[in-house]
């Protein structure tokens, strides 16, 4: 059964999430694969580097925020995707043994205009470490069927 669909999301109304951790063989594999860059990949480079340490590529933290909020209610919802991220911004390194969790904000819904089957949200993303500092955050619009098509939203 679906949990949440376009009618259930509120301007104004937050989310919470469960915790990451985050795992220097994690860090260690996406970079090889997608941000290998030496402060992603190896320790000494990474020490030696402005951040201080291995931490994870800003890449992998969105990756990471896709996966808790997937585990928290994309997953059980009627999501139809996304068109796309307005703006992510990476605030803070996100280093081994860090603890992150994500805060989700609806800003705006709208059901579609062409499409009276399903509608667009905006969301505030923010991500925290273990310190309750924001490490990430993005802006984007994403995709619910509706419960009633057709209905006044």
């Amino acid at each position: 059964m679906i949990g949440r669909y376009l009618e259930d999301f509120t301007v104004g109304q937050t989310f919470g999430s469960g915790r990451l951790r985050v795992e220097k063989e994690r860090i260690k594999t996406f970079a090889a694969e997608f941000d290998p860059q030496p402060f992603h990949l190896d320790e000494a480079a990474a020490a030696s580097s402005m951040l201080g340490g291995l931490c994870a590529s800003g890449w992998h933290t969105c990756a990471m925020m896709m996966r808790i909020m997937c585990d928290a209610y994309i997953l059980d919802s009627a999501s139809l995707g996304a068109p796309g991220v307005e703006e992510g911004r990476w605030t803070k390194p996100v280093f081994v043994g860090d603890t992150l969790t994500v805060r989700l904000s609806c800003l705006e819904r709208r059901p579609s205009r062409s499409r009276p089957e399903m509608g667009l949200t905006r969301f505030q993303w923010d991500a925290f470490n273990q310190n309750n500092e924001l490490v990430a955050s993005l802006r984007s619009w994403a995709m619910f069927a509706r419960r009633h098509p057709g209905e006044a939203a």
